[in-house]
């Protein structure tokens, strides 16, 4: 797997990084936002990709 479509995915409350996934970024230019459960937080939050 490309290093160069591997996005980390942050939750917006805790700021953790909980997830990992894979973008194609010629086709998406934007930050991508998913609603993701939070292991720290113990609910369903906002994801948004990191650098």
């Amino acid at each position: 797997m490309s290093q160069d479509n591997l996005i980390k995915l942050e939750c917006s409350e805790c700021h953790r990084v909980n997830y990992h996934s894979r973008k194609n970024k010629k086709t998406l230019k934007q930050r991508l936002e998913i609603a993701k459960f939070c292991e720290w937080c113990r609910k369903h939050t906002t994801h948004k990709e990191t650098k």
